[in-house]
């Protein structure tokens, strides 16, 4: 299952480098976090619990590069399965 094209959008734009960043997105809570350059790369998308953890599904980010540069050439996000925190 794709991303939201809405969501797909925030997650596109580049962030602090190597964060954590707590949000909202349409009545659910996201966190995502950065690498060295600031893309988010691993999402977590749910009910935000009162420790901060999120419930609900993890996804993973591919990017690929054109080679020799830092530029991206596609990236994808692979839906990892539920989270289910305790």
């Amino acid at each position: 299952m794709p991303l939201h094209p809405e969501l797909d959008k925030k997650l596109s734009k580049l962030y602090e480098p190597s964060a954590r960043i707590d949000d909202v997105f349409k009545g659910y809570d996201i966190t995502f976090l950065t690498n060295r350059e600031g893309e988010p790369m691993t999402l977590f998308f749910g009910r935000r619990r009162p420790d901060g953890a999120i419930s609900g599904e993890r996804f993973t980010r591919t990017i690929k590069r054109e080679p020799g540069s830092q530029e991206v050439r596609s990236s994808h996000w692979d839906n990892q399965g539920k989270i289910m925190n305790r």
